[in-house]
């Protein structure tokens, strides 16, 4: 079936069931940014694959609500779909809510699969409907029953993660978890999202592409701790451990059932963003429930000093993973057929030449001109092109090591390039340097410094719609709250920046038709002086690849600005260099030459 002709499914079905509206987010059941292959329900439905929106149809409309990264891209995708593109953010467009309200009848039923919305936009939904006297049911999956060959649940195995990488064991992180639930009135935790369990219990899997997580729930009490977890996935000696910590395992979806027998004395700790508004709506009707962001979440985003120290070993192999493809890019392109997926299996090789490699930290973004323009492009065998000199090639890509994940984009000029292009190039690069350059007192936000990282483009009238950092997880999630820069507060980026944090600093320009830019090193937060006037903090960026020096025009820097660049170039030649063969060594030192 073609896009219009499910959405004449879903509809048939939707009259049968008595549904006037059916919304279809892209989550799974844990709420996670990216999803395994049997949730992507919203691509289905919409034919967008993009990583984040939801899908909201009518009997007569069907709408699809995304962010500024994935304009271009959905505005092609939704072409002759009969989907209709809302652009979030832009003035004039209604949210969903807003929508939802409006479109909705009197006395008219929102349906949805309650296991795939966050508890907190379940409660957002209840009050879209209830001006037109609404209702809501969440038991159906109505796209499962038109989903003919959709994908399994993912049975990969499991795999533990020692001390030696984590710093921690598990028995420490629940007595962490237990004082948290104490401060908060709680006795009960109950855990949806797949990064908390995993970073619990030093487990990882591949139950989603590139990501590192097991499908699961947890239910940690102050005695012990239930996880629901297809058992298969687990070694006996997995079991083992888990029972030393007195952690049972249980049926995965058991948990629906199991916290209905909670008791009205229970207090019950709960994230609304990160626990499903089915198993939300489980819960007994006389159990206390406290709602406040999972412990876990600050707890894994500030590292402790065996995490920290892994990470840097894991940007070493990852900075001499990409080094040398870039000496391989430079040296090749208009000699040898290169394209955008012969070029991203080529620096994949690369990494797979690095000790403790995984996989990719995500789906790679290698877009040559136009389509560098596209803010989370992905080549396909459709969309493929091939390099040539003249024009800018933006990758941004990522390894997952046993020492962590990365994230890096760098912006490569093939041959010579023009003049608006290096200006252009040389604009982003400052946007990364004055960032990076902060110092600031503890208690800043990353909302509070991200007009550093704007500021040489807005000076030009220009921006880039996307945030310019987020928090990066250890051998998890690559987009890690609590913290991150935007010049919009999000709630789930609000906390302050904190000692051991890893965040990303990635500004960018996006030229559409003719080229793209993003220039991205991953940062710690690290403790600085501490003075009459508080403690201060600075960024010490931990990414060590070159930036393109045949991209920048020096004369559009500062002296500080050539101070900074130069001293991060020389780190990168002292780091990288040990690593290379002589004409790698001896070509690295000139792009990372003074300037």
């Amino acid at each position: 079936m073609n896009i219009r002709e499910r959405l004449t499914a879903l509809r048939a079905l939707m009259a049968e069931k008595g549904f006037d509206i059916y919304m279809v987010p892209t989550d799974d059941c844990h709420q996670s940014e990216y999803v395994g292959e049997h949730f992507k329900a919203r691509a289905f439905i919409t034919g967008f694959t993009g990583s984040a929106g939801t899908a909201v149809i009518t009997p007569t409309e069907a709408g699809l609500w995304t962010d500024g990264r994935y304009f271009i891209q959905a505005e092609k995708q939704l072409d002759k779909s009969g989907v209709r593109l809302f652009k979030m953010g832009n003035p004039g467009v209604p949210s969903v809510e807003e929508f939802i309200t409006e479109a909705l009848p009197e006395y008219g039923t929102l349906g949805f699969d309650g296991r795939v919305v966050a508890m907190g936009e379940g409660q957002a939904l209840e009050a879209a409907v209830a001006p037109k006297n609404g209702k809501i049911d969440y038991s159906e999956d109505l796209i499962d029953r038109i989903w003919d060959d959709r994908p399994p649940l993912s049975e990969e195995p499991a795999f533990a993660l020692e001390e030696a990488y984590t710093g921690a064991s598990t028995a420490s992180k629940l007595a962490r978890i237990r004082e948290a639930m104490k401060s908060a009135g709680a006795d009960i935790h109950v855990i949806g999202a797949l990064d908390d369990v995993c970073w619990t219990t030093n487990l990882r899997g591949n139950d989603i592409e590139y990501f590192p997580l097991l499908l699961s729930y947890a239910v940690i009490t102050m005695e012990d701790m239930k996880l629901y977890i297809d058992e298969r996935k687990l070694t006996e000696e997995m079991k083992a451990k888990l029972a030393a910590d007195n952690i049972s395992i249980h049926p995965y979806n058991a948990v629906y059932e199991d916290v209905k027998s909670f008791k009205e004395s229970d207090t019950v700790l709960v994230d609304p963003s990160r626990l499903n508004y089915a198993l939300y709506n489980n819960l007994p009707k006389g159990t206390k429930v406290v709602e406040q962001i999972n412990p876990t979440i600050l707890m894994k985003a500030m590292k402790n000093d065996t995490e920290l120290q892994n990470i840097v070993k894991a940007h070493v192999k990852d900075g001499v993973a990409v080094t040398k493809f870039m000496y391989w890019l430079k040296k090749q392109v208009g000699k040898i057929e290169i394209t955008e997926l012969s070029a991203a299996d080529k620096l994949e090789e690369f990494r797979k030449e690095q000790e403790g490699y995984l996989w990719q930290s995500f789906e790679p973004i290698c877009g040559f001109g136009e389509h560098g323009a596209i803010v989370h492009y992905t080549s396909t065998p459709e969309t493929n092109v091939s390099l040539k000199e003249g024009s800018l090639f933006l990758t941004d890509t990522g390894g997952g090591y046993y020492e962590g994940s990365t994230d890096i984009t760098r912006t490569f000029a093939l041959g010579n390039i023009p003049d608006n292009m290096k200006e252009d190039f040389t604009a982003v690069l400052k946007c990364n340097l004055h960032l990076a350059a902060a110092v600031f007192l503890y208690g800043t936000t990353g909302y509070n410094l991200d007009v550093l990282a704007r500021q040489p483009l807005w000076e030009r009238g220009q921006n880039f719609n996307h945030g310019t950092g987020h928090g990066v997880g250890y051998l998890m999630n690559i987009h890690e709250a609590p913290t991150g820069f935007r010049c919009a507060i999000r709630e789930k980026e609000k906390h302050p920046l904190e000692p051991g944090m890893v965040i990303t600093n990635e500004p960018g320009l996006y030229i559409e038709g003719s080229h793209g830019i993003r220039t991205e090193n991953e940062m710690v937060v690290r403790k600085g002086d501490c003075t009459d006037y508080g403690q201060f903090l600075y960024f010490e960026p931990i990414t060590y690849v070159p930036i393109d020096l045949d991209a920048i025009k020096p004369e559009l820097l500062s002296q500080a600005d050539k101070d900074q660049l130069n001293a991060y170039h020389a780190k990168v030649y002292d780091i990288v260099s040990p690593h290379l063969d002589e004409d790698e060594k001896e070509w690295l030192k000139e792009y990372t030459r003074a300037i």
